[in-house]
């Protein structure tokens, strides 16, 4: 949630388990916005909630908006899934996302004015065709969305594109020097500027073969570095 004078923006609405918006609005009574990092099911669950959401105008989104069926999402609500078990009056059996519309196209350098405070849409591509960066430049905050966190980044999905991700790290990594955090949609709270030139010069040495990942079943292989790994797979590499 970022909040300004004005109104208030949250950047994703998580997998739709239980509502969000009763949250949103005991943490602020200013009009909210929504723009998700991506439209992966985990991060547009709840946009169904508001009637003010941002989106780019993109087949990927596009074909997102109408929600994930329960085939999509049966191991999201599987008992091992909860800390405590499903939150009550939960389907499990029947749990899917709900459609949504977006009121607003946004796109690469567009602007939102939270009134006070300016964030900068920075479209990163990579881990999904519609993946985008906020910037808060008058603070030195960067959200990543998926892009980056100190954890596993998850980059094996069909829909992800090494190349765009790889090109979209060098853009990101141009802002490092003026950031004072970057803050993440998974794992991590936030994480150091300087780990993006550090996934940058990781994500080559992947893609150049330099450095040997760990096999995992699916296809899957793993790349470990210090703060984060690369989750990837043999087809896309």
């Amino acid at each position: 949630l970022i909040v300004g004078s004005d109104q208030a923006l949250l950047f994703d609405t998580g997998l739709g388990l239980v509502p969000i918006r009763p949250v949103v609005e005991e943490l602020t009574k200013l009009p909210i916005r929504v723009l998700n990092s991506h439209t992966h099911y985990d991060h547009v669950g709840g946009n169904a909630e508001f009637d003010q959401v941002l989106a780019l105008d993109t087949p990927y989104t596009k074909a997102n908006q109408g929600g994930f069926l329960h085939g999509e999402l049966a191991g999201e609500v599987a008992a091992e899934s909860f800390c405590h078990g499903a939150p009550a009056g939960l389907d499990t059996a029947a749990f899917r996302t709900k459609a949504w519309r977006p009121a607003q196209l946004v796109a690469d350098g567009d602007t939102i004015d939270l009134g006070g405070r300016q964030l900068e849409i920075i479209q990163v591509p990579g881990h999904t065709p519609d993946a985008v960066a906020l910037l808060d430049r008058a603070n030195g905050l960067l959200w990543t969305g998926d892009s980056y966190y100190d954890a596993t980044i998850w980059l094996y999905v069909p829909e992800t594109d090494l190349d765009s991700y790889e090109q979209s790290l060098e853009k990101l990594v141009t802002l490092a020097p003026a950031l004072k955090r970057l803050l993440p949609a998974h794992n991590t709270i936030s994480a150091d500027p300087t780990h993006l030139r550090l996934a940058q010069e990781a994500i080559r040495s992947v893609r150049s073969g330099a450095v040997k990942g760990t096999e995992e079943p699916g296809n899957r292989l793993v790349f470990r570095f210090g703060y984060f790994s690369f989750l990837t797979s043999k087809p896309l590499l």
